[in-house]
């Protein structure tokens, strides 16, 4: 539907500018100011997840659309030590870096759609859509 934005994900600078230009292509469409805080947040949580266990990694930003619905597509890809238990990184509470463990089942109940690929040692992907309303 549109042209991918694509941001190497290395320090917290990144995270802030993948918000940004998260926000700034969702804003593109009609999603609610609450909606594009939500869609901001939800970067936030899986750019940090890059950060803080890989050390690097990049994410991608574009519009999708499905028949006659719009929206934006998040991917966050590293290559770093990967998740070993992706259920169990999934339940509130659960962290391996002693946060609160609300990063990424928080970023899935911010999404209309939530997947996640990873296998030890080789990296993790985090895909989630948020259509309009």
């Amino acid at each position: 539907m549109g042209a991918e934005r694509l941001i190497a994900i290395a320090t917290d600078r990144d995270i802030v500018t993948a918000r940004e230009e998260g926000r700034e292509l969702a804003s593109t469409l009609n999603f609610s100011p609450s909606d594009l805080t939500v869609i901001a947040v939800a970067i936030s949580e899986v750019t940090r997840n890059i950060l803080m266990y890989a050390g690097q990694g990049e994410v991608s930003l574009c519009l999708v659309d499905k028949g006659s619905r719009r929206g934006i597509a998040v991917v966050a890809r590293d290559h770093g030590p990967g998740i070993e238990n992706v259920a169990l990184a999934l339940e509130d509470g659960y962290s391996t870096s002693g946060g609160l463990g609300l990063g990424l089942p928080g970023a899935r109940r911010l999404v209309d759609e939530f997947d996640i690929r990873s296998a030890p040692g080789n990296g993790t992907t985090v895909t989630l859509r948020k259509w309009e309303r």
